[in-house]
């Protein structure tokens, strides 16, 4: 099997629409920061068959995988947590969300960032809301691209947070989403992304004046 032609792509960045168990074996990155799907909250159906049949390359890290539910099928290095509770968040909602590390060393940190279930929550974290019921604040997900360099590789890409925050921190992203729907929307971010980035980087260029050079 040969790779499908990319969804869209852009500077540094591709995105393939289908299903990441067919299109894993066929590409390479230097680490996953991903939000897998987890048992009674997915579009799709999801257990521990598929996960066998995620390459070893990429169950064996480096990476950074969100997770709850049941327990973590992967063996882990360091389990950190996103701390999303925040003055709109209703009492029956998740506080926590775990987030494993695996292939890597170190302590387990906290970040504490508003979690994404509204328009009114987005704007807390400066995002705008995509309507996609495990949105990640993009802040959150540039604090975790920076654990790494190369290529960052997220197979759920979802509404695409990771591709963004690796446009914004200058990493090289790959990213795999079953969903048409959220292949469109991750597009449009990372491609509006991309020229905020551009935009940014001409206004931050010095600018040359030419000098005018009197004859001798």
């Amino acid at each position: 099997m040969s790779l499908p032609h990319p969804y869209a792509t852009g500077d540094g960045w591709t995105l393939y629409h289908g299903d990441c168990l067919e299109i894993l074996p066929l590409l390479e990155a230097d680490a996953v920061v991903t939000d897998p799907p987890f048992d009674g909250y997915t579009e799709y159906e999801w257990g521990e068959v598929q996960w066998s049949n995620i390459p070893a390359e990429v169950r064996g890290g480096p990476g950074l995988w969100f997770w709850k539910g049941r327990t973590f099928p992967l063996e882990w290095t360091a389990r950190h947590v996103w701390s999303k509770a925040n003055r709109n968040i209703g009492p029956n909602a998740e506080q926590y969300e775990d987030i494993y590390e695996v292939g890597g060393t170190g302590c387990g940190l906290v970040f504490r960032h508003a979690v994404i279930d509204s328009e009114m929550n987005a704007t807390l974290n400066g995002d705008v809301f995509m309507d996609h019921p495990c949105q990640k604040p993009v802040k959150l997900l540039r604090r975790l691209v920076c654990k790494y360099h190369g290529m960052i590789l997220d197979p759920f890409t979802g509404s695409g947070t990771t591709g963004v925050a690796c446009i914004q921190t200058g990493r090289r992203f790959i990213g795999v989403e079953i969903e048409e729907r959220y292949c469109e929307i991750a597009a449009k971010r990372m491609r509006a992304a991309e020229q905020e980035v551009s935009e940014r980087f001409e206004f931050a260029k010095p600018k040359v004046t030419q000098l005018q050079l009197e004859p001798a």
